[in-house]
């Protein structure tokens, strides 16, 4: 988990989804897609839909993406009324995941559901799907009813739990507790130690057959975190519907996940036993945060 929300610059951290709205719309055809692996897009002044339209430029040969799933993407983002260009993960390098749900952007679900991984598609997305439910559209020179306009890579998607070999926990190992759709939901002392002593440890729950996560990649987990060891649960992705990303190894979380997810298997499920200093410290009640000892379960699903 971050250590702070920070202040983000790429489109999806200024979300703040609160409606959906609706179909299909005007064509894409004054629309200029060029290049391949550098691709970019050129709008007609003023470019505008009145319905989120999405065309395939080139289809993929991989699974169908439905609702609900959580996809890896390239894209380059623009302002139709203005033509200027205000993202690209092309060019920074740094793919955006995406979940297809209420916590997206609904021309962002309308555009690519149903299409395939590998596809490259193009979607207009109205103000009303798009711009008008940022929480800050003049922070990337939008107005509210502005159209903007993506292009999307669909690299692939993303596993909705670890895959792999379960494995056996050792003995006087906290309990892992799970919610009715087999999700871990927290972790309790059960045969666990009182507290945790020296530094942070992880035991694996499932064993993911991927790469190993190397410091500096950015991972994309599941995870639930309980205060230790009242068991008290502060924080989930799997109640919130979509996995989290972060970079890992970089400081930009606590210390105890970036000491035991480096080195761990893609598709594997972890428990994490953090002591107070591997985690948010001594001073974290004064700063609102969950004090103590904490334990985790991580589902680590990609990292690249």
């Amino acid at each position: 988990m971050r250590k702070s929300l920070g202040v983000l610059t790429t489109l999806i951290a200024l979300l703040a989804v609160s409606a959906c709205g609706g179909g299909s719309g005007s064509s894409l055809d004054d629309v200029e897609v060029s290049g391949d692996d550098t691709p970019s897009i050129e709008v007609p002044e003023d470019f505008s839909v009145t319905e989120t339209t999405s065309e395939v430029v080139d289809e993929g040969d991989g699974e169908d993406i439905a609702e609900g799933d959580t996809v890896k993407v390239n894209y380059i983002a623009v302002n139709g009324r203005t033509g200027s260009e205000f993202d690209n993960s092309f060019a920074n390098e740094r793919p955006m995941i995406l979940t297809l749900n209420e916590t997206a952007l609904p021309g962002f679900t309308k555009g690519l559901e149903d299409q395939k991984v590998g596809s490259r598609v193009l979607i207009a997305v109205t103000g009303e799907d798009g711009a008008s439910l940022l929480q800050d559209p003049t922070n990337i020179g939008l107005e509210k009813t502005d159209t903007m306009v993506f292009l999307f890579d669909v690299l692939s998607k993303v596993p909705e739990s670890a895959e792999g070999a379960e494995q056996e926990l050792a003995p006087q190992s906290p309990t892992v507790e799970h919610d009715d759709d087999g999700n871990p939901s927290g972790v309790v002392q059960g045969d666990g130690p009182a507290a945790f002593d020296g530094k942070a440890t992880s035991e694996v729950l499932i064993e993911g057959e991927g790469d190993e996560v190397a410091s500096g990649q950015t991972i994309v987990v599941h995870y639930v975190g309980s205060k230790y060891p009242s068991g008290e649960v502060f924080d989930g992705s799997w109640e919130r519907g979509a996995p989290s990303n972060f970079p890992i190894g970089q400081g930009q979380v606590i210390p105890c996940w970036d000491e035991t997810l480096v080195g761990a298997k893609v598709g594997s499920r972890l428990l994490l036993e953090c002591p107070v200093d591997t985690a948010y410290g001594e001073d974290a009640a004064a700063q609102g945060r969950p004090e103590g000892d904490l334990a985790f379960v991580v589902d680590v699903l990609d990292a690249f």
